[in-house]
């Protein structure tokens, strides 16, 4: 008989719209040794293929099935330098598990689950640090301590280069720290990945903006021989309608980073770092727009809803986070654009004035594009918005690096089986490279951008 896919317990609906805490508790051993029994091991192993960082997937669920949890953690770490936070927010349903061919009539391997388990159990029972590098190889400067950067950081170390990380902000990790809630993403999880790749032989310089208060050049200057750009996406989207300079009115950048890394949900009792609102809506259908929503309700708000104009069929977000959302409370109303917002003569948002949709022909994006229907118009109150409709590439760096040949929407071109740019030396991945894209594809864009400076610098000389 076809043993049945283990389900991770979770945090009851209830109890967890008040805590911050992390909402799936992650498998028992004897929950994952049965789960990795699932594993076919097929000889081709397509679920390999859909990892953007190559992790030999087949192999560490081999050794999770005989029991050698902290093999499988080796294992997933030859090539994946933050298992335990992929574990969690890696889309693992459109790459691996997709091609599971477990899946094809039934459920597929839960591959993600397996690998936050594995790298869990090591930070927990072997919690030693990986062998650092010989780091007598050539000077190496990464600009931006997010998952492409971390990644390329930690591939160069294991080759042998000296490699320093500059990151604007005063704590590491990117999105991963500032972006993703803690109930997500724990941040202490982030935190020790990040000292794992310190130990690696990394050196992590903080509160250092590139382009501000040092240059590339004289990075250069100062004996690094190659530069990787991976910045991210930081310059958030507006939807360019009257009323958005409203008080209350935040980008999903803004109010994520205010309640993560300035640690809103530690005072309750006032309203900085970041206004709390008891009716709020959420502009947007991805995973953003959904931690925006759950973050508001742990913050006490009492009505949370999701503005999307599309169908919850075309909503990017992932059908965990969609589902935890609604298990919580948060309201989805599809098919529905605000065209403005309402506000008091203190400047602070009272409501917004939305128009149905309906779909018609598929865009570029391959979904059906929404269509204002003609005399829909209706208004609806609400005291705080968060909007969540997307990034562009942070242009702070770009601006600081003259004849770097940049694409139409912002984002550095660069050879993307090498990361390498327009310019001699200086490579580039992640979001600043292609946009926003998922945590996951950034690692892949970091290690691909890791192997092109090697051989450009052995071919440098």
């Amino acid at each position: 008989m076809q043993i049945p896919r283990q389900h991770m317990a979770e945090q009851e609906p209830s109890e967890r719209i008040r805590n911050f805490n992390e909402v799936p508790f992650g498998y028992t051993p004897e929950q994952a040794k049965k789960e990795a029994e699932r594993c076919l091991q097929c000889k081709n192993a397509p679920c390999r293929d859909g990892c953007p960082v190559e992790v030999d997937i087949p192999a560490f669920i081999e050794l999770i099935k005989k029991g050698d949890f902290s093999g499988a953690a080796r294992k997933l770490k030859e090539t994946n330098s933050l298992p335990a936070i992929c574990g969690r927010v890696c889309p693992q349903e459109d790459q691996c598990e997709k091609v599971c061919v477990l899946g094809k009539k039934g459920e597929p391997v839960a591959i993600g689950t397996l690998e936050r388990f594995a790298a869990d159990w090591e930070l927990k029972h072997h919690p030693g640090s990986p062998s650092p590098s010989s780091s007598r190889g050539a000077r190496v400067a990464v600009i931006g301590a997010g998952p492409a950067g971390l990644t390329c950081a930690a591939d160069l170390a294991r080759m042998g280069y000296r490699v320093t990380i500059f990151e604007a902000l005063h704590q590491p990790g990117g999105v991963l720290t500032y972006g993703i809630p803690e109930f997500r993403l724990p941040k202490e999880i982030v935190k020790r990945e990040v000292e794992n790749v310190r130990k690696m032989g990394v050196e992590l310089k903080e509160d250092q903006v590139v382009g501000c208060t040092i240059s590339p050049e004289e990075l250069f200057r100062d004996g690094f021989r190659a530069i990787f750009i991976g910045t991210g996406a930081g310059l958030p989207r507006f939807m360019k309608i009257p009323g958005e300079n409203l008080n209350g009115v935040y980008s999903a950048n803004e109010y994520l980073t205010r309640v993560n890394l300035m640690k809103a949900y530690l005072f309750p009792q006032y309203d900085t770092p970041v206004i709390r609102g008891k009716k709020v809506f959420v502009i947007g259908g991805g995973n953003v727009a959904m931690d925006s929503a759950r973050t508001a309700l742990r913050l006490g708000a009492k009505e949370v809803r999701i503005i999307y104009r599309r169908t919850r069929k075309e909503a990017p977000a992932r059908r965990e986070e969609i589902h935890h959302a609604e298990e919580e409370g948060v309201v989805f109303k599809f098919l529905t654009l605000p065209v403005r917002y309402r506000g008091d003569e203190k400047g602070w948002i009272t409501g917004m004035e939305c128009l149905k949709m309906k779909l018609g022909e598929p865009d570029e994006s391959g979904r059906r594009r929404p269509i204002p229907i003609e005399g829909s118009e209706f208004s609806i109150e609400c005291d705080l918005v968060v909007v969540a409709i997307g990034n562009d590439p942070n242009p702070l760096l770009p601006r600081a690096v003259p004849g770097l040949k940049m694409g139409r929407k912002g984002t550095i071109e660069i050879d993307p089986a090498t990361g390498q740019t327009s310019m001699k030396g200086i490579f580039a991945g992640g979001d600043i490279a292609t946009g926003a894209a998922t945590v996951i594809e950034a690692m892949g864009a970091g290690k691909a951008a890791a192997r092109g400076i090697n051989i450009y610098l052995k071919l440098s000389g």
